[in-house]
């Protein structure tokens, strides 16, 4: 993925578009979108549109999947930097909708653009799988076919841990990643213990 493509709008991430997105520009004619605007990254997979001409091709009044409502998802986000912040971790935490769009995006001081990024696909991740992105980095270890479906794909490409589903009643009904705590020290456990404390806390509601 070409990082300049991917642009923060007002805070929130937009690359969860992406995913949607993806299928409705390659779908439209050529001239669906504003000149200059259909320029392309290539990837394992073939070509991923820019954001511009993701936004171009899709429809207006695109709303979110089931996600969790803002409020409780601020909070929830709060927690999991909350969390981090005890060990020290400069941290991006990611509440999503079920198909991995965001809702909220708290990037701490510190934190870096890339950990921004890297949440966005683990939510990809819990989206595509409904499982957690651990658990899907583990399969994947043993399933060489797994791994190369997720290497393959432009919203995930590496498997790592701290994207969680957020359940009720067995359902999933939304998304929590975190991205960055797993830099200090070497705790690669980090991210999916402070992505735990924001699930508690929306799955308490």
């Amino acid at each position: 993925m070409v990082l300049k493509q991917v642009m923060p709008l007002g805070g929130i991430l937009l690359l969860g578009l992406m995913g949607a997105g993806a299928q409705l520009a390659q779908s439209s004619a050529p001239d669906a979108a504003p000149a200059g605007a259909a320029s392309h990254a290539e990837s394992a997979g073939g070509t991923v549109p820019s954001l511009a001409a993701t936004i171009a091709a899709m429809p207006k009044n695109l709303p979110r999947g089931e996600a969790p409502a803002l409020a409780p998802a601020i909070l929830a986000a709060q927690a999991a930097q909350a969390r981090c912040a005890q060990q020290g971790a400069k941290v991006s935490v990611l509440i999503a909708d079920v198909l991995g769009r965001p809702v909220v995006m708290l990037s701490g001081d510190g934190a870096g653009f890339r950990s921004q990024l890297i949440a966005q696909t683990k939510a990809n991740i819990v989206a595509h799988y409904h499982e957690s992105s651990i658990d899907v980095a583990n399969r994947a270890a043993h399933d060489p076919a797994l791994a190369a479906q997720a290497a393959a794909d432009p919203d995930i490409g590496v498997l790592r841990g701290g994207g969680l589903p957020v359940t009720r009643h067995g359902e999933l009904i939304g998304i929590v990643a975190v991205s960055g705590a797993s830099l200090q020290g070497g705790d690669l456990t980090l991210d999916e213990t402070c992505a735990r404390a924001a699930v508690a806390s929306l799955e308490a509601r």
